[in-house]
This record gives C-alpha cells, structure tokens and sequence, in this order.
C-alpha cells in the first residue's frame, strides 16, 4: 500500500472513530493532544460545537481556521501540559483524541506508555480515549466496522 494510501485509509479511520466517539460520550469537556494543523480539532469543533475542546501541542502551527481559543491551548510538552490541564479541570474530560508520535511502533509505543497515566487522572467515568495506537491502560472498545482492524483505536476509561 502506498503511504498516500496509507494516509487516507489513516484519515478516514481517524474521523469515523471521532464520529462515533461523539455519539457516545458522556457529559464533559473534548482533549485533542496533537493539534498539528487542526484538521482534526476543526472536525471536532464542528461535530460538538458545545463541548470545550482543549488542545495540548508544542507550538501552534494549526491553519488560523483551525486553531483552538487562546484560553483552551496549552502549549508545551504533552506530559506537563496533560498535568497542567489536571490541575485546572480535574477528571472532567469526556473524549480525548491522541495522535502523537512519527509513526513508528518502536518509538511510539513507550511515548503512549508514559502519556497513559496522565490521561487516565483527566477522563471521566465512561470517557472514550481515541488514538493513532493501542493503549495497553485503557479498555478496548470496537471501532465502528468501516475501520480497517489495528488501523485506529477506541477505548473506555
């Protein structure tokens, strides 16, 4: 398969995931950790136009369309940012959205290890971590049919 493919299939899985994570999550504020260029946050912002979204990233490089108000952004590095949002919100995040990492198993897999207890402190009772990779933390849940088996991952706090 082509990466271009790769990419796409990657994308797709990505927002129908999202979709049905919306669908079912309980009360309470969004987290997307990895903003990049705010295509996703834009999906997010549009399919929950009620719900806090708040973004962890290192810098800001979203499209101006696409990037989160200055008072949900938290700029910094994911794991003291995951501890900052903690301490200012509590257990209050419904659906968390994470697409850190370059792609590579052995590189991203430890990354998700370390960012797993920091996510777990944020999600409320019954919240839907979505992610790039498997998270050995959490439960996981079906992702919706049309998703490729290993491509994207749901899980439940």
């Amino acid at each position: 398969m082509s990466r271009l493919d790769s990419a796409i299939r990657r994308l797709c899985a990505q927002r129908d995931c999202l979709n049905a994570a919306v669908a079912d999550a309980p009360e309470g504020a969004f987290l997307e950790v990895g903003l990049g260029n705010g295509r996703t946050y834009n999906h997010l912002r549009e399919i929950a136009p009620d719900r806090d979204i708040w973004v962890i990233d290192r810098q800001m490089n979203a499209h101006p369309a696409s990037a989160p108000p200055d008072a949900l952004f938290l700029c910094g590095e994911a794991d003291d940012m995951l501890a900052a949002l903690h301490g200012r919100i509590g257990r209050k995040v419904a659906l968390a959205h994470y697409d850190l990492g370059v792609g590579i198993e052995e590189q991203d897999t430890p990354l998700r290890a370390r960012m797993a207890p920091l996510l777990r402190d944020l999600l409320a009772p019954a919240a839907l971590l979505v992610a790039n990779g498997r998270f050995d933390l959490f439960d996981t849940i079906p992702a919706p049919d049309t998703v490729p088996k290993d491509r994207y991952f749901m899980h439940r706090a």
